[in-house]
């Protein structure tokens, strides 16, 4: 039997700011869950998305220690249309959240924008153009 993918796991510095983040961006979060150091939710198709707080990994990883020189990886959104793209990056640039490259029509047949979560991790926004 192959192992399956199951989950993604997000650690972050400030547990409260990361989920009122992925809240705007539509994953539905109790607001209880703010003060908990770990948090995990299911989305559909039954991927986990779950964060922790620096303790918890240093709590099994007494070692671990956050990267240098920038974000690895990314999670990306999918828009029901380009208008929704330039609307959730002025939501969110608004709400001061950092923008990294403001929405633009990518030559792969997209409208792409990418903001920074609140521990810099990058979350890109994108929709089909429509054809020509």
């Amino acid at each position: 039997m192959a192992p399956s993918f199951d989950l993604i796991g997000l650690v972050v510095t400030d547990m409260a700011a990361s989920l009122s983040f992925y809240r705007r961006l539509g994953l539905d979060i109790p607001s209880s869950a703010d003060t908990e150091p770990h948090v995990e939710v299911t989305l559909p198709g039954g991927l986990r998305l779950v964060w922790d707080t620096a303790d918890v990994v240093r709590s099994f990883d007494p070692a671990w220690s956050p990267g240098s020189g920038g974000p690895r990886m990314a999670l990306a959104f999918r828009c029901d249309g380009p208008e929704e793209v330039d609307r959730l990056y002025a939501d969110l640039v608004e709400a001061g959240y950092e923008g990294y490259l403001p929405p633009w029509d990518a030559f792969w047949g997209q409208r792409y924008a990418v903001v920074h979560d609140p521990d810099g991790n990058g979350v890109d926004l994108f929709a089909a153009l429509p054809t020509a």
